[in-house]
Protein backbone atom coordinates (compact mmCIF):
# COMPACT_ATOMS: atom_id res chain seq x y z
CA UNK A 1 0.00 0.00 0.00
CA UNK A 2 1.45 3.08 -1.06
CA UNK A 3 1.97 6.08 1.39
CA UNK A 4 -0.67 9.10 0.73
CA UNK A 5 -0.38 12.64 1.13
CA UNK A 6 -3.05 14.18 2.87
CA UNK A 7 -6.03 13.97 0.37
CA UNK A 8 -8.91 15.98 -0.89
CA UNK A 9 -12.51 15.15 0.47
CA UNK A 10 -15.72 16.08 -1.18
CA UNK A 11 -17.15 19.37 0.03
CA UNK A 12 -20.55 18.66 0.89
CA UNK A 13 -23.42 18.68 3.91
CA UNK A 14 -25.78 16.23 3.16
CA UNK A 15 -25.36 12.41 2.28
CA UNK A 16 -26.04 13.00 -1.81
CA UNK A 17 -22.36 14.97 -1.78
CA UNK A 18 -20.31 11.53 -0.59
CA UNK A 19 -18.95 9.91 -3.32
CA UNK A 20 -19.28 6.52 -3.81
CA UNK A 21 -16.60 5.14 -5.44
CA UNK A 22 -16.73 1.45 -5.64
CA UNK A 23 -19.38 -1.39 -5.75
CA UNK A 24 -18.45 -4.59 -4.66
CA UNK A 25 -19.61 -7.87 -5.15
CA UNK A 26 -22.54 -9.20 -7.18
CA UNK A 27 -26.67 -8.51 -5.40
CA UNK A 28 -28.65 -11.30 -5.16
CA UNK A 29 -31.58 -12.12 -7.14
CA UNK A 30 -34.83 -14.15 -6.04
CA UNK A 31 -37.14 -15.94 -7.83
CA UNK A 32 -39.40 -15.23 -4.70
CA UNK A 33 -40.18 -11.90 -2.58
CA UNK A 34 -37.24 -11.91 -0.02
CA UNK A 35 -38.03 -11.17 3.44
CA UNK A 36 -36.70 -8.65 5.77
CA UNK A 37 -34.29 -9.84 8.42
CA UNK A 38 -36.89 -8.97 10.80
CA UNK A 39 -39.71 -11.30 9.70
CA UNK A 40 -36.97 -14.33 8.94
CA UNK A 41 -35.47 -13.44 12.85
CA UNK A 42 -39.34 -13.77 14.03
CA UNK A 43 -39.98 -17.08 11.75
CA UNK A 44 -36.47 -18.96 13.17
CA UNK A 45 -36.89 -17.40 16.44
CA UNK A 46 -33.42 -15.99 16.24
CA UNK A 47 -33.98 -12.72 17.81
CA UNK A 48 -36.67 -11.47 20.22
CA UNK A 49 -37.55 -7.57 19.47
CA UNK A 50 -40.88 -7.38 21.63
CA UNK A 51 -39.35 -9.17 24.77
CA UNK A 52 -36.36 -7.24 24.48
CA UNK A 53 -38.48 -3.93 24.46
CA UNK A 54 -40.18 -5.53 27.59
CA UNK A 55 -37.04 -5.98 29.81
CA UNK A 56 -35.07 -2.75 28.64
CA UNK A 57 -36.81 -1.15 25.97
CA UNK A 58 -36.89 -0.88 22.27
CA UNK A 59 -33.14 -1.10 20.77
CA UNK A 60 -32.41 -3.87 23.21
CA UNK A 61 -33.20 -7.02 21.53
CA UNK A 62 -32.85 -10.82 22.87
CA UNK A 63 -30.45 -12.89 20.58
CA UNK A 64 -31.85 -16.68 20.43
CA UNK A 65 -30.57 -20.20 20.02
CA UNK A 66 -28.46 -19.95 16.60
CA UNK A 67 -28.90 -16.44 16.49
CA UNK A 68 -26.93 -15.72 19.92
CA UNK A 69 -24.62 -18.56 18.30
CA UNK A 70 -24.35 -16.42 15.27
CA UNK A 71 -23.50 -13.11 16.62
CA UNK A 72 -20.55 -15.44 18.85
CA UNK A 73 -19.75 -17.17 15.68
CA UNK A 74 -19.25 -13.34 13.80
CA UNK A 75 -17.13 -11.71 16.81
CA UNK A 76 -14.71 -15.05 16.98
CA UNK A 77 -14.29 -15.00 12.86
CA UNK A 78 -13.79 -10.89 12.90
CA UNK A 79 -11.14 -11.29 15.68
CA UNK A 80 -9.59 -13.35 14.16
CA UNK A 81 -9.37 -11.85 11.04
CA UNK A 82 -7.98 -9.22 13.03
CA UNK A 83 -5.28 -11.25 14.57
CA UNK A 84 -4.36 -12.68 11.18
CA UNK A 85 -3.73 -8.65 10.14
CA UNK A 86 -1.58 -8.37 13.37
CA UNK A 87 -3.69 -6.58 15.33
CA UNK A 88 -2.89 -7.43 18.85
CA UNK A 89 -6.65 -8.20 20.78
CA UNK A 90 -7.19 -6.05 24.01
CA UNK A 91 -10.19 -6.51 26.57
CA UNK A 92 -10.97 -3.23 27.90
CA UNK A 93 -13.12 -1.24 30.03
CA UNK A 94 -17.00 -1.05 29.29
CA UNK A 95 -17.46 2.49 30.69
CA UNK A 96 -14.76 5.23 30.70
CA UNK A 97 -14.62 8.65 32.64
CA UNK A 98 -15.87 12.35 31.24
CA UNK A 99 -11.65 12.80 30.52
CA UNK A 100 -11.54 9.41 28.06
CA UNK A 101 -14.64 10.72 26.18
CA UNK A 102 -13.25 14.08 26.21
CA UNK A 103 -9.94 12.77 24.29
CA UNK A 104 -11.66 10.69 22.00
CA UNK A 105 -13.95 13.88 20.64
CA UNK A 106 -16.97 12.17 22.11
CA UNK A 107 -17.40 15.26 24.81
CA UNK A 108 -18.51 17.78 24.34
CA UNK A 109 -19.84 16.80 20.80
CA UNK A 110 -22.02 13.86 21.14
CA UNK A 111 -23.27 14.18 24.47
CA UNK A 112 -26.85 13.04 23.34
CA UNK A 113 -25.62 9.66 21.56
CA UNK A 114 -24.28 8.98 24.70
CA UNK A 115 -26.10 7.28 28.24
CA UNK A 116 -24.44 8.63 31.11
CA UNK A 117 -24.41 6.73 34.91
CA UNK A 118 -24.04 10.51 36.72
CA UNK A 119 -24.07 9.00 40.18
CA UNK A 120 -20.19 7.66 39.36
CA UNK A 121 -19.35 10.09 36.13
CA UNK A 122 -18.91 7.18 33.90
CA UNK A 123 -20.27 6.83 30.39
CA UNK A 124 -21.20 3.40 28.85
CA UNK A 125 -18.68 3.07 26.06
CA UNK A 126 -20.42 4.35 22.45
CA UNK A 127 -17.18 2.30 20.83
CA UNK A 128 -13.98 0.45 22.14
CA UNK A 129 -12.21 3.01 20.02
CA UNK A 130 -12.59 5.26 23.14
CA UNK A 131 -10.96 3.41 26.24
CA UNK A 132 -8.85 1.77 23.47
CA UNK A 133 -7.27 4.47 22.34
CA UNK A 134 -6.84 6.22 25.62
CA UNK A 135 -4.88 3.28 27.06
CA UNK A 136 -2.18 5.48 25.91
CA UNK A 137 -3.21 8.75 27.11
CA UNK A 138 -0.70 10.83 28.56
CA UNK A 139 2.52 8.87 27.20
CA UNK A 140 5.89 8.86 25.24
CA UNK A 141 5.72 6.08 23.49
CA UNK A 142 9.42 4.74 21.93
CA UNK A 143 8.97 5.36 18.09
CA UNK A 144 10.57 2.19 17.55
CA UNK A 145 7.03 0.75 18.98
CA UNK A 146 5.03 2.17 16.06
CA UNK A 147 3.00 1.26 14.06
CA UNK A 148 0.74 0.18 17.06
CA UNK A 149 -2.25 -2.01 16.16
CA UNK A 150 -5.04 -2.99 18.06
CA UNK A 151 -8.58 -5.04 18.05
CA UNK A 152 -11.31 -5.37 20.43
CA UNK A 153 -14.73 -6.56 20.89
CA UNK A 154 -16.99 -4.78 23.15
CA UNK A 155 -20.84 -4.54 23.54
CA UNK A 156 -21.44 -0.69 22.61
CA UNK A 157 -24.35 1.58 23.73
CA UNK A 158 -25.70 4.52 22.01
CA UNK A 159 -29.39 6.54 22.95
CA UNK A 160 -29.70 7.44 18.85
CA UNK A 161 -31.80 10.01 19.64
CA UNK A 162 -33.78 11.69 16.69
CA UNK A 163 -34.01 7.93 14.85
CA UNK A 164 -37.00 6.88 13.76
CA UNK A 165 -39.39 5.00 11.03
CA UNK A 166 -37.23 2.79 9.46
CA UNK A 167 -33.78 3.73 10.09
CA UNK A 168 -34.45 1.59 13.05
CA UNK A 169 -37.00 -1.25 11.73
CA UNK A 170 -35.27 -4.40 13.74
CA UNK A 171 -31.64 -4.13 13.39
CA UNK A 172 -30.73 -1.58 11.69
CA UNK A 173 -30.30 0.55 14.17
CA UNK A 174 -30.17 -0.49 18.56
CA UNK A 175 -29.30 0.95 21.61
CA UNK A 176 -27.00 -1.51 22.52
CA UNK A 177 -24.94 -3.89 19.73
CA UNK A 178 -21.28 -5.72 19.66
CA UNK A 179 -19.04 -4.47 17.75
CA UNK A 180 -14.76 -5.32 17.35
CA UNK A 181 -13.33 -2.05 16.54
CA UNK A 182 -9.32 -1.85 14.77
CA UNK A 183 -7.32 0.93 16.27
CA UNK A 184 -3.67 2.08 15.53
CA UNK A 185 -1.42 4.28 16.41
CA UNK A 186 1.00 5.47 14.05
CA UNK A 187 3.77 7.91 12.88
CA UNK A 188 2.60 11.00 11.19
CA UNK A 189 3.85 10.38 7.86
CA UNK A 190 2.47 7.01 7.90
CA UNK A 191 -1.15 7.89 8.51
CA UNK A 192 -3.01 7.49 5.11
CA UNK A 193 -1.29 4.82 4.00
CA UNK A 194 -2.42 3.08 7.10
CA UNK A 195 -5.83 4.50 6.71
CA UNK A 196 -6.08 2.61 3.27
CA UNK A 197 -4.30 -0.70 5.32
CA UNK A 198 -7.15 -0.35 7.51
CA UNK A 199 -9.76 -0.22 5.30
CA UNK A 200 -8.72 -3.14 3.45
CA UNK A 201 -8.89 -4.92 7.00
CA UNK A 202 -12.37 -3.73 7.58
CA UNK A 203 -13.48 -4.99 3.94
CA UNK A 204 -11.65 -8.63 3.94
CA UNK A 205 -14.54 -9.95 6.29
CA UNK A 206 -17.43 -8.76 4.01
CA UNK A 207 -15.67 -10.30 0.99
CA UNK A 208 -15.20 -13.80 2.79
CA UNK A 209 -18.51 -13.56 3.95
CA UNK A 210 -19.69 -12.92 0.22
CA UNK A 211 -21.91 -9.78 0.75
CA UNK A 212 -22.01 -6.76 -1.65
CA UNK A 213 -20.81 -3.85 -0.17
CA UNK A 214 -19.83 -0.16 -1.07
CA UNK A 215 -16.89 2.14 -0.21
CA UNK A 216 -17.76 5.43 0.57
CA UNK A 217 -16.14 8.61 0.62
CA UNK A 218 -17.43 10.83 3.35
CA UNK A 219 -17.69 14.94 2.46
CA UNK A 220 -16.55 17.29 4.87
CA UNK A 221 -19.82 18.16 6.05
CA UNK A 222 -20.89 14.82 6.95
CA UNK A 223 -17.57 13.82 9.16
CA UNK A 224 -17.37 14.70 12.65
CA UNK A 225 -14.98 17.75 13.65
CA UNK A 226 -12.30 14.96 14.85
CA UNK A 227 -11.46 13.08 11.42
CA UNK A 228 -9.70 14.19 8.79
CA UNK A 229 -10.89 11.82 6.27
CA UNK A 230 -13.29 9.02 6.88
CA UNK A 231 -14.39 5.66 4.66
CA UNK A 232 -17.79 4.17 5.05
CA UNK A 233 -18.30 0.82 3.91
CA UNK A 234 -22.08 -0.33 3.58
CA UNK A 235 -23.77 -3.43 3.06
CA UNK A 236 -26.44 -4.52 0.67
CA UNK A 237 -29.35 -5.48 2.25
CA UNK A 238 -31.45 -7.11 0.11
CA UNK A 239 -34.76 -7.70 1.99
CA UNK A 240 -34.84 -3.95 2.49
CA UNK A 241 -33.38 -2.97 -0.83
CA UNK A 242 -31.24 -0.20 0.72
CA UNK A 243 -27.29 0.29 1.98
CA UNK A 244 -26.66 -0.19 5.66
CA UNK A 245 -23.23 1.12 7.00
CA UNK A 246 -21.66 -1.49 8.79
CA UNK A 247 -17.94 0.32 8.76
CA UNK A 248 -16.34 3.93 9.48
CA UNK A 249 -12.65 3.80 8.64
CA UNK A 250 -10.97 7.54 9.87
CA UNK A 251 -7.76 9.02 10.33
CA UNK A 252 -7.93 11.67 13.08
CA UNK A 253 -4.40 12.95 12.30
CA UNK A 254 -2.95 14.63 15.43
CA UNK A 255 -6.30 15.79 16.80
CA UNK A 256 -6.86 13.35 19.47
CA UNK A 257 -3.58 12.92 19.90
CA UNK A 258 -3.16 16.27 20.75
CA UNK A 259 -6.24 15.87 23.41
CA UNK A 260 -4.47 12.98 25.06
CA UNK A 261 -0.76 14.12 24.71
CA UNK A 262 0.29 10.84 23.29
CA UNK A 263 3.29 11.19 21.93
CA UNK A 264 6.66 9.37 20.37
CA UNK A 265 10.37 9.58 20.61
CA UNK A 266 11.84 9.64 17.19
CA UNK A 267 15.38 8.80 18.39
CA UNK A 268 16.56 8.62 21.89
CA UNK A 269 17.30 12.54 22.52
CA UNK A 270 14.70 13.41 19.82
CA UNK A 271 12.24 16.00 21.29
CA UNK A 272 8.57 13.99 21.46
CA UNK A 273 6.12 14.41 18.89
CA UNK A 274 2.48 14.00 18.58
CA UNK A 275 1.58 10.42 17.24
CA UNK A 276 -1.29 9.81 14.23
CA UNK A 277 -4.52 7.64 15.77
CA UNK A 278 -7.14 5.13 13.47
CA UNK A 279 -9.64 3.68 13.95
CA UNK A 280 -12.40 1.68 11.80
CA UNK A 281 -15.33 -0.71 12.24
CA UNK A 282 -14.05 -4.25 11.88
CA UNK A 283 -17.60 -4.80 11.91
CA UNK A 284 -20.33 -3.78 13.49
CA UNK A 285 -22.03 -6.93 13.84
CA UNK A 286 -26.33 -6.21 13.73
CA UNK A 287 -26.49 -4.69 10.09
CA UNK A 288 -23.87 -7.85 9.18
CA UNK A 289 -26.43 -9.75 10.46
CA UNK A 290 -29.25 -8.72 9.00
CA UNK A 291 -27.68 -8.39 5.32
CA UNK A 292 -27.19 -12.54 5.97
CA UNK A 293 -30.16 -13.44 7.10
CA UNK A 294 -31.71 -11.59 3.57
CA UNK A 295 -28.43 -12.38 1.40
CA UNK A 296 -28.93 -15.87 2.09
CA UNK A 297 -32.47 -16.80 2.54
CA UNK A 298 -34.09 -19.75 0.30
CA UNK A 299 -37.39 -20.12 -1.56
CA UNK A 300 -38.10 -22.98 1.19
CA UNK A 301 -38.00 -20.17 4.18
CA UNK A 302 -34.36 -21.58 5.24
CA UNK A 303 -31.05 -19.62 5.40
CA UNK A 304 -27.79 -20.66 4.69
CA UNK A 305 -24.89 -19.87 6.62
CA UNK A 306 -21.73 -18.79 3.91
CA UNK A 307 -18.84 -21.08 4.21
CA UNK A 308 -16.23 -18.79 5.89
CA UNK A 309 -18.68 -19.11 9.36
CA UNK A 310 -19.13 -22.92 9.33
CA UNK A 311 -16.08 -24.06 11.58
CA UNK A 312 -17.67 -20.80 13.96
CA UNK A 313 -21.19 -21.73 14.23
CA UNK A 314 -21.48 -25.63 13.99
CA UNK A 315 -24.19 -25.42 11.50
CA UNK A 316 -24.66 -24.70 7.98
CA UNK A 317 -27.97 -24.13 7.60
CA UNK A 318 -31.04 -21.99 9.69
CA UNK A 319 -34.23 -23.26 9.22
Amino acid sequence: IPNIPHPSVPVGTSEEDNEVLDELGSKPSFDFEPKPHWALAEQHGLIDFDRGAKVAGAGFPFYVGKGARLQRALVNFFLDLAADAGYTEMQPPFFVNAQSAEGTGQLPDKEDLMYEVARDGLYPIPTAEVPVTNYWRGEILDGDALPIRVCAYTPCWRREAGSYGKDVRGLNRLHQFDKVELVQVVHPDESYRALEELRLHAEKPLELLGLPYRRVLMCTGDMGFTQAKKYDLEVWSAGQARWLEVSSISNFEAFQARRMQIRFRPEAEARPELVHTLNGSGLALPRVVAALLEHYQQADGSIRVPEALHSYTGFTTIG
